[in-house]
């Protein structure tokens, strides 16, 4: 990637950095804003209004609309933020007044967010969070410092995630949800404070999953979640004869993993 591709366009009213690497087929809109130890990979196009800040890289194809801010210091009173920085993947979407923080150095110093993401407009991403691939974030969705979303994952409007919870592969959190300990993969979270509410089917559904695969699932959320069985207890039998699939496999490693605990009990079947 050369500082300047030939065929980048940037708007005369435009302010891009000097030390900014821009890569072929770069748009910067007007009044956008891009700073130091910037990096814009091919095709990232910056909509009016736009400011980036560095340390920050942004992956090829990714599409940044008007007033959003990208790479900004961590909202953090207590914190260094000079050695730290933020990367987005490829062909991540980022849309009206988004908010996407550095992290913080006592957090790893880098905010992570994957490939092919939505993060609707209003949404927030802190300092030190790690997204997946496939991530949607609905309008106003708020992640605090040090989440870690899956792959596959999908966040409703206006729900917030406390700092230091996991949020697994294909989870659902439900609209206004206020989520306060981890959401296993593949199940549906909803309230405040947000609770199981069953398994994320519509989710799997589109993800191609489905018969036997499902069936288990299904059989490992009742075991888990529904019955008078603690987590522990519930994991050692369902482990006592070898997982019975391999997202029931990761279902049970992400429960005997978690630090903040899970989400409460169920409020329907899976």
């Amino acid at each position: 990637m050369s500082p300047r591709a030939a065929d980048v366009q940037i708007h005369p009213t435009a302010v891009v950095a000097a030390s900014a690497r821009l890569g072929r087929g770069v748009t910067i809109g007007p009044y956008a804003v891009v700073g130091d130890a910037v990096v814009l990979g091919d095709g990232v196009r910056l909509g009016p209004h736009t400011v980036v800040e560095g340390p920050t890289e942004l992956g090829e194809g990714c599409e940044v609309f008007p007033f959003a801010s990208v790479g900004t210091a961590a909202q953090h009173r207590h914190t260094s933020v000079s050695a730290t920085r933020l990367v987005v993947g490829r062909r991540t979407v980022i849309r009206e007044y988004v908010t996407l923080n550095r992290g913080t150095e006592e957090g790893g110093g880098v905010t992570v967010v994957g490939d092919d993401n939505l993060l609707m407009a209003y949404a927030h991403v802190a300092h030190d969070c790690r997204l997946g691939d496939g991530v949607v974030l609905s309008n106003g969705a708020t992640l605090a410092g040090h989440v870690e979303v899956g792959d596959g994952a999908v966040l409703s409007g206006l729900c917030a995630v406390h700092q230091f919870a996991r949020l697994g592969r294909l989870c659902f959190v439900a609209g206004g949800a206020m989520v306060a300990r981890d959401v296993p993969p593949f199940c549906r979270v909803a309230g405040d404070r947000a609770r199981l509410a069953g398994l994320n089917l519509v989710g799997l559904e589109r993800a191609g999953l489905g018969g036997a695969s499902l069936s288990a699932l299904k059989e490992a959320f009742r075991a888990l979640f529904r019955s008078e069985d603690t987590a522990q207890e519930a994991c050692r039998r369902l482990l006592s004869g070898g997982p019975s699939s391999p997202e029931v496999a990761e279902l049970i490693a992400f429960v005997e993993s978690s630090q903040r605990g899970i989400c409460g009990g169920s409020a329907d079947g899976a």
